[in-house]
């Protein structure tokens, strides 16, 4: 499935458009986006159910202050917590559908269940693709887990899916090995992945990869843009961005 151009056309603020008060991954800075007229990206992690649940980290400390993982969280004990100290809770997956609406583009990255970006995904994926099969608007699902954005094709074929991608430095990815690594940054699962888009590193963007699948015909996005500077430089080669800490 093809991405979407509003993806191209709206700059997509990264997990909502937070700012102080307004926490990342929540309905408020969802609602943020929306009355401003950018794209939404978020995160997917599962709940204990497997209830797909929008948050970002695999632990609670830094957003809710909780030393617990939310993949061992029920929905009961997830729905008590307060993300940064606001009123916000974590939202679902399937409430926040029915809060965008459509009325956006929302591009949903699903976090690797793997620990290695392996071939242990779980299902969290089919979860997501379920919930999407009557949600109308402008979708996009990926992961840095090729693993998941293949069976998350193959469970809704419908839905524009692609890779989330770096350089994969040894320093943020230490559980990989240099062979895998290299591997990753070069893109090498690309086609098997059935992706349709990348969303790369903004840093390392001159990736020969990348340049190669965007000479081809794949449309470019670029994560974490933080400056109008920034955004200059990415835009030679990024035809969307995703953004936070500035508005483009």
């Amino acid at each position: 499935m093809n991405l979407h151009p509003d993806f191209i056309r709206l700059p997509i603020a990264h997990r909502g458009l937070h700012s102080r008060g307004v926490p990342e991954n929540s309905l408020a800075s969802f609602r943020a986006a929306i009355e401003a007229g950018y794209g939404i990206e978020l995160d997917i992690q599962p709940a204990a159910d497997g209830t797909p649940m929008v948050f970002h980290d695999y632990d609670l400390t830094r957003m809710c202050g909780d030393e617990g993982f939310i993949s061992d969280m029920d929905l009961d004990d997830l729905e008590a917590l307060r993300l940064s100290e606001s009123d916000e809770g974590i939202p679902t997956l399937a409430e926040t559908l029915r809060e965008v609406a459509g009325r956006v583009p929302l591009l949903i990255e699903i976090k690797d269940q793997d620990g290695r970006l392996g071939a242990a995904i779980g299902e969290v994926q089919d979860r997501v693709a379920a919930l999407l099969k009557t949600y109308e608007g402008p979708v996009a699902v990926m992961s840095f887990n090729p693993n998941a954005v293949r069976a998350f094709n193959e469970a809704a074929p419908d839905v524009a899916a692609g890779l989330t991608s770096c350089a994969f430095p040894k320093e943020d990815w230490p559980m990989l090995d240099e062979e895998t690594r290299n591997s990753l940054a070069a893109l090498e699962d690309y086609a098997r992945s059935g992706a349709s888009f990348v969303s790369h590193d903004c840093r390392d963007l001159e990736n020969q990869a990348v340049a190669d699948l965007k000479a081809g015909g794949v449309p470019v996005l670029c994560w974490t843009v933080r400056s109008a500077e920034d955004e200059a430089v990415a835009r030679r080669v990024a035809d969307g961005i995703t953004f936070e800490n500035y508005r483009p």
